[in-house]
């Protein structure tokens, strides 16, 4: 049984929850109905449609099957989320210039010539008594956790 207008390029909402989708193909197999649709972020599926099911369906008249009407607060926190979390890739110094420590040119040295490039770490961190051994740790831990 195939409900009428339900058709390829038609945009259908009640096969995915919370979102349309655009018909693709309508194949009727026996009593059912194969419907492959392409989603909202461009990928393609398929579902299979007993006569129940395709009552529920809803045909979306017009427009773009797109909607603007999410939360623009939510998404810039996405974007931000997002920006922080490959930060690292464009400023390979990032835990130096994210701290309120002014590391010295050889702890600078130590980590981001020594130590980063030589993964995995194994390392034994020595150096003279008031050298800063514990903000060059601080700052290895700090940018190898930044980098997941």
């Amino acid at each position: 049984m195939l409900i009428v207008g339900l058709k390829p390029g038609v945009h259908v909402t009640g096969v995915l929850p919370g979102q349309d989708v655009e018909v693709v193909a309508v194949n009727p197999v026996g009593d059912a109905t194969n419907l492959v649709f392409q989603k909202l972020d461009g990928s393609y599926d398929s579902a299979i449609l007993f006569p129940d099911d395709l009552l529920k369906l809803q045909i979306r008249e017009g427009g773009d099957r797109r909607m603007f009407d999410g939360d623009p607060n939510g998404f810039l926190l996405a974007a931000e989320a997002l920006r922080i979390k490959y930060s690292y890739v464009f400023d390979t110094r990032l835990a130096m210039h994210t701290s309120i420590i002014e590391p010295l040119p050889h702890q600078i040295t130590a980590v981001y010539e020594d130590m980063m490039p030589r993964q995995p770490l194994r390392f034994l961190l020595a150096d003279d008594p008031g050298a800063g051994k514990t903000i060059m740790a601080g700052l290895l831990i700090k940018e190898l956790m930044i980098r997941g």
